[in-house]
């Protein structure tokens, strides 16, 4: 800065560790910083939505597909946020949310799920190994569950699962309804070919129309994938299971501690179907034991 009345022609024959320009570089910079604005200006534009407003908006919108911009602002009023339309569409159209006549036109799966608690079932397989003489067999377990009671009912169990035998399986559902298909209306299923057309005519016949499931989507199907879960984690991985008539007993007898004694964290941690008469608060505790103590569950005697 004090340079400066020097003149370039002057600086060069004095300043020895600078050239000329870089000096006069620095004065440049030094006056620029020194009525810099910046920082005191606010962000040009509109300041930004509150997280807390747009995470409000999102789920609103997911909630009511059929709500247009309008009447997504008129909720938001309701609760004390102003938006403008054209800033609702642009926070809907960030977070992949289709406008109104487009999101209208499709249900959210846990939307229809809940409508239809009490009348959805879902169905679904899983596979145990086990010693025979010949050496280790695969079978296949087909079970069902109610979605809102998690009732579990066991529809086959075999190595060698085809179309007759689902078509079997379909009859004896249709033949006896109060086993499980009371007051069921849909059935949740994958895309598995071995549930044929055949199974489909003759539920449908009965009254229950089959859900298929989009190709990989296993969690539409979460109930029937946390039982399978729970039966594998709880009880198949530690017991081993000598021929059929041992692998029904051991289901037979996880289902019984499933429904009537093991309490389920999505029913609000109580058991489904309690058995007996009220726990007493004072009696003495007994343990009831499957499997050898593989499944347990206590109690109190009534007092």
């Amino acid at each position: 800065m004090k340079g400066r009345p020097l003149g370039k022609r002057m600086l060069r024959t004095l300043a020895s560790l600078a050239t000329p320009e870089t000096i006069f570089r620095w004065y440049r910079d030094l006056v620029a910083r020194k009525y810099d604005g910046s920082r005191n200006r606010s962000a040009p534009g509109r300041p930004p939505t509150p997280d807390e407003i747009e995470k409000c908006l999102l789920a609103i919108a997911r909630e009511n597909p059929s709500w247009g911009y309008t009447r997504l602002r008129g909720a938001l009023a309701n609760l004390g946020h102003q938006l403008a339309r054209n800033t609702i569409a642009r926070i809907l159209a960030a977070n992949g949310i289709e406008p109104a006549p487009l999101r209208g036109r499709t249900m959210p799966w846990n939307t229809f799920l809940k409508a239809h608690l009490g009348a959805v079932a879902a169905a679904d397989f899983f596979s145990v190994e086990f010693l025979t003489r010949g050496g280790v067999v695969r079978y296949l377990v087909m079970f069902m569950i109610d979605l809102k009671t998690r009732r579990v009912h066991l529809a086959g169990i075999s190595n060698n699962i085809d179309a007759a035998f689902m078509a079997q399986v379909a009859r004896n559902l249709a033949a006896f309804p109060e086993d499980f298909l009371a007051g069921i209306r849909k059935l949740i299923v994958d895309r598995d070919p071995l549930y044929t057309a055949q199974f489909e005519r003759i539920l449908r016949e009965a009254g229950v129309e089959l859900l298929r499931l989009p190709p990989r989507s296993p969690n539409l199907n979460a109930f029937a994938e946390r039982f399978v879960r729970s039966i594998k984690s709880e009880c198949l991985r530690k017991v081993i299971p000598i021929g059929e008539t041992h692998l029904r007993a051991i289901v037979r007898e996880y289902l019984e501690h499933y429904h009537h004694e093991r309490n389920h964290q999505g029913l609000q941690n109580v058991i489904p179907f309690p058995r007996g008469q009220p726990y007493g608060a004072n009696g003495r505790v007994r343990r009831r034991e499957r499997l050898g103590g593989i499944l347990n569950f206590y109690r109190r005697d009534a007092a």
